[in-house]
């Protein structure tokens, strides 16, 4: 009776395992071994070494030393003036380590990775699968777009194939395989959370994010799509403790790859500049410059000599499309400006007082980061009492426009005005007079949203200012 029991839990048990099985293919969720087994080994682990000069410590003090060695002269003279206050330097710990990952992009030996992961790295070690090591030479790295390309002395190498990050669709299933804290080829799944994400600290990158475990030493690895495509490099993670909090960041492979060819080819990257401050269209801007629907890039500056300002584009303009790409949301305009051909002619087509045009521009090439100048000390002259929104206001000649001496509660406290601003445009009119500026604000419907073009801290920015009901 016992055996026949054990018979019939066994049976059940098979049943239920088998049942188990169906209903997970039945659902539809990815099976990742086959990918795993064919494009781990094209997956590798970064680490860089950085060599640290000795301290030795006199006094209570840490002094940086040459190596001179246990049986050196000058250690004995050294302890014979300092006493027992010598300490001789200690060369036993010189290297300072860091973890990250690769990818292999060519059989030759040229691999992808992180800016980041190598760039404080005297010497950069690669270690493949079958755990051969190798010095890599790091060939060029690009801080903006935090890639990097290294090569190691080596043929026939296994390598990833490469896919299109544009053809992700949110919610896709997607892999990961790196080094986490320097647990070799490590394999995380997840889904795509949004596309085209940009970071404070990152204009010219259009991020995936994902729910990927992605933690340190990660870091330059690859993210695959379901037909074993490398479709982005893990970059980053949002994150309030230093790990993994469900937002991770990955760079299109597009973009990767553009940067590497340059890289690989020149040596360095040259990115695409149209020379305007922008900034998003909020539905109170939208309101006051009579679009139904807030999209685009709001341009609040053009800089002077720059491709926009010879092409024409003025404060107040709102990009809608970049060469027929859709600009929603002005984070989307840096990274297509920076990807595009250099001197040679750009599309916009941008809403001006209401109407769509077209406009031309020749990009130029990316300067150096520049200082914004803070704006010159306005003259102090034709002032006028609070106006209807709170502000009292005085000419400035340079900029020209209005300084805002005082601001009292109201609309313009409401909307962020504050003290010191200089107002250059309301509702795309230039303000060049005292007068000019009272005028609109005298004439202005209650309830309405003005845009207010201000320049902060030698920026610009539009404010919507709703005028009061009476």
């Amino acid at each position: 009776m016992y055996t026949n029991i054990k018979r019939s839990v066994l049976f059940l048990s098979v049943i239920f395992m088998l049942s188990v099985h169906q209903v997970l293919a039945k659902s539809g969720l990815p099976d990742f071994t086959e990918m795993v087994k064919e494009y781990s080994p094209a997956v590798v682990n970064i680490s860089t070494r950085q060599t640290q000069a000795g301290k030795t410590i006199i006094g209570g003090h840490e002094l940086m030393m040459p190596e001179l060695g246990e049986g050196h002269p000058l250690n004995d003279m050294l302890r014979k003036f300092f006493g027992e206050q010598f300490e001789i330097p200690d060369f036993t710990d010189r290297d300072s380590r860091s973890l990250g990952s690769g990818f292999i992009i060519s059989d030759d030996g040229y691999i992808l990775t992180n800016h980041h992961v190598v760039e404080t790295g005297d010497e950069v070690l690669v270690r493949l699968t079958d755990r051969r090591e190798f010095k890599a030479k790091v060939i060029g790295s690009d801080k903006d777009s935090d890639i990097a390309v290294i090569k190691i002395d080596a043929e026939d190498l296994p390598t990833v194939k490469l896919g299109k990050a544009a053809d992700l669709e949110v919610g896709e299933w997607v892999l990961a395989i790196g080094t986490p804290f320097g647990f070799d080829h490590s394999v995380t799944a997840g889904i795509v959370s949004a596309k085209g994400r940009n970071l404070p600290s990152d204009n010219y990158v259009p991020f995936i994010q994902t729910d990927v475990a992605i933690n340190p030493g990660n870091s330059g690895g690859p993210l695959f799509n379901l037909d074993g495509e490398v479709v982005g490099v893990n970059s980053q993670i949002y994150s309030r403790s230093g790990g993994f909090m469900g937002l991770s960041f990955s760079i299109p492979i597009e973009l990767a790859m553009n940067v590497a060819e340059q890289i690989k080819s020149h040596g360095q990257v040259a990115r695409g500049y149209l020379g305007v401050l922008i900034q998003d269209v909020t539905h109170e801007l939208a309101e006051s410059f009579g679009m139904k629907i807030p999209s685009g890039a709001l341009v609040s500056r053009v800089m002077p000599d720059s491709p926009a300002a010879e092409a024409g584009l003025q404060a107040g303009d709102v990009i809608l499309k970049f060469n027929k790409q859709p600009v929603e949301r002005s984070a989307q305009l840096p990274p297509l400006v920076g990807a595009s051909a250099i001197d040679k002619p750009a599309q916009l087509l941008i809403l001006r007082n209401g109407r769509e045009q077209t406009v031309q521009v020749n990009l130029s090439r990316l300067p150096g980061k520049q200082t914004q100048q803070a704006a010159h000390s306005p003259s102090e002259k034709n002032a006028i009492s609070e106006d209807r929104v709170g502000l009292q206001i005085r000419l400035s000649e340079d900029p020209k426009g209005v300084l805002v001496e005082k601001v009292s509660p109201g609309a313009g406290s409401l909307a962020g005005i504050e003290k010191g601003d200089v107002i250059i445009m309301v509702n795309n009119q230039q303000i060049n007079s005292v007068k000019d500026y009272q005028t609109i604000i005298d004439n202005a419907e209650p309830g309405r949203s003005l845009a207010f073009l201000v320049q902060r801290d030698g920026g610009a920015v539009f404010i919507p200012v709703r005028m009061p009901l009476k």
